[in-house]
């Protein structure tokens, strides 16, 4: 019998989804797992009561997370991300071939091993990838002791609820900036300004502490309900965000992936913002 979940994440709005059947319902370590289908969107993942993934639109998400920054960096070989245990970032990052190492930081090895499980349509044989390094560690714990120097570092992480909370802070932003090479670019999710707009304000306000060039850029993604969201961005080399339509188109051509919402347009597009989101990083 079907029935109805409701996300309540924001305190003056929910939206519902239809559950046609209960796949999966348990606590791991860290946080509660439901996974249920729906109609429209597929497979659909919640932690602690908030949606994480649905089969049907995470390639908008994952996309913009993954190929915006490496397309305008040009020249990736290592990427580091941090969270992302359901694998579709992981999946979409390692699409480019000029890719040599990806290091991923999950908290919660259960993730992992459930979406291997339940969500192989996501992650794919992602983590059978050998540039792969998984490593289950507290992201915070990582980046405080990283050795090594990334290209690109993205942050795929939960809400600043629960065990996502202490990757919205200054000093987790401050120690992954140290993981990046001469050049590197920090990404992280930031939710959706409209319903989450502090939380925007706040990660910028530490972006442009610590970076040359801090901004945002946005994707629609329908089961993130409220708006578009948004994505932070920082860097020291400026000219990464400058970077033109014809050398995008050129870069989106050699890496020979396959997308279904980014392409070099909508990259330039999306650093457009509406006046109420560029009011929350001034």
């Amino acid at each position: 019998m079907s029935r109805w979940i409701d996300e309540t994440l924001h305190p003056h709005f929910r939206q519902g989804f239809k559950a046609d059947r209960i796949l999966f319902d348990s606590a791991t370590e860290h946080q509660r797992l439901v996974l249920f289908e729906n109609g429209t969107f597929g497979r659909v993942l919640t932690l602690d009561s908030v949606v994480q993934t649905t089969e049907q639109d995470e390639f908008i998400y994952h996309e913009m997370l993954a190929h915006l920054p490496i397309l305008a960096h040009g020249a990736v070989e290592k990427v580091l991300i941090v969270g992302g245990g359901d694998g579709g970032l992981l999946e979409e990052v390692l699409k480019h071939r000029s890719i040599e190492k990806v290091t991923q930081v999950e908290i919660d090895a259960g993730v992992v091993e459930f979406s291997k499980q339940y969500l192989a349509s996501i992650c794919r044989e992602a983590y059978d990838d050998p540039r792969l390094d998984l490593v289950i560690a507290d992201g915070v714990d990582f980046v405080a002791s990283c050795a090594e120097r990334y290209d690109i570092v993205l942050v795929d992480s939960t809400d600043p609820i629960g065990p996502g909370e202490v990757l919205f802070t200054d000093t987790f932003y401050g120690k992954a900036k140290n993981c990046l090479a001469p050049g590197g670019i920090l990404v992280t999710q930031n939710g959706v300004p409209f319903l989450q707009g502090a939380e925007l304000t706040n990660s910028l306000r530490a972006f442009k502490a610590f970076f040359a060039d801090a901004a945002c850029y946005l994707a629609t993604v329908p089961s993130y309900a409220g708006g578009p969201m948004a994505f932070g961005w920082g860097s020291d080399d400026a000219t990464k965000r400058q970077v033109g339509l014809e050398t995008l188109e050129q870069r989106y051509r050699d890496s020979g992936i396959d997308t279904g919402y980014y392409n070099p347009a909508v990259h330039l597009a999306a650093f457009a913002l509406p006046n109420y989101v560029a009011e929350l990083i001034l």
